[in-house]
């Protein structure tokens, strides 16, 4: 029998999309909803509870109570302040190591750690539950990118792969060679909205998206779905562009649909490592 799996739900379809697919898989699936951000339609087919961000006691305990035993993060969570985080005394003890002034990708990396170091649980990604979900190399539906495309794309991964050392953000708006927006913590639905704001005129910009240099590939991959493409084409975007292999393309199928119903492309570019 497959171990019972937590799904610690931050926003989104993504943590329902999980819970469906591992159901029938034939495992229990038990959903932490992390309180402003998870869904409660998304969450509540599922057994399910409500979860503090700073409670991670209560967590923690939730977790043992219901014999969880493997874990999966799933769907954006925007960074509380320390206010509004509210820590109890084992979220106090984390923070002590200072991780939480430092970028995504280490505070992500220090939750892992402590989850299978400390705790005992087994941190596992999402392509590990739903196989295929990763995007595929090249073009979605029937919209090809141009050469200023392309241009754009490749000046976004440049780009991305400077901040990502910082490890800062996982996705730019780039427009004729200009950066019109890089992701920071207000999060990629965020930046389009602000790139949108500031695009010129002619062809519209592209959003590209990929992963830290030294991402943990089992948290916080890049990941676009039908919302991403229903914001960009409101902006006017030409398109986006991931990294295939390694950002998370939730309902291809809907995804290429919207796009092509935008005259917009979906582009899946071949790593280089590849």
């Amino acid at each position: 029998m497959l171990p019972k799996l937590g799904i610690v739900a931050g926003g989104g379809i993504l943590p329902g999309f999980l819970a469906k697919t591992a159901t029938q898989q034939g495992r229990e699936v038990f959903i932490l909803a992390i309180e402003d951000h998870a869904d409660p339609e998304v969450v509540e087919p599922y057994p399910h509870a409500w979860i503090r961000m700073g409670a991670i006691s209560n967590a923690l305990d939730q977790c043992r109570l219901n014999k969880v035993e493997e874990i999966v993060m799933a769907g954006p969570v925007s960074r509380p302040s320390l206010t509004q985080l509210r820590p109890d005394a084992r979220a106090l003890k984390f923070l002590a190591k200072g991780v939480f002034k430092q970028g995504d990708d280490s505070l992500l990396s220090a939750i892992v750690g402590v989850l299978e170091k400390e705790e005992g649980f087994r941190v596992l990604a999402i392509q590990d539950i739903a196989g295929g979900i990763l995007a595929r190399a090249g073009v979605l539906g029937d919209f090809q990118p141009d050469d200023r495309d392309m241009a754009d794309i490749e000046r976004g991964v440049e780009v991305l792969r400077a901040i990502g050392i910082a490890d800062v953000g996982q996705a730019v708006v780039v427009q004729d060679g200009l950066l019109l927006g890089v992701e920071a913590i207000e999060g990629t639905d965020a930046l389009i909205a602000r790139a949108a704001g500031l695009r010129r005129d002619g062809r519209g910009p592209v959003l590209v998206k990929m992963p830290k240099p030294s991402q943990d590939h089992r948290v916080d991959l890049p990941a676009i779905g039908p919302a991403t493409i229903e914001a960009c084409a409101r902006g006017g975007f030409a398109g986006v562009a991931v990294e295939a292999g390694k950002c998370l393309l939730v309902d291809e199928g809907r995804v290429t649909e919207l796009a092509d119903e935008a005259g917009m492309f979906v582009l899946g570019r071949q790593s280089d490592a590849s």
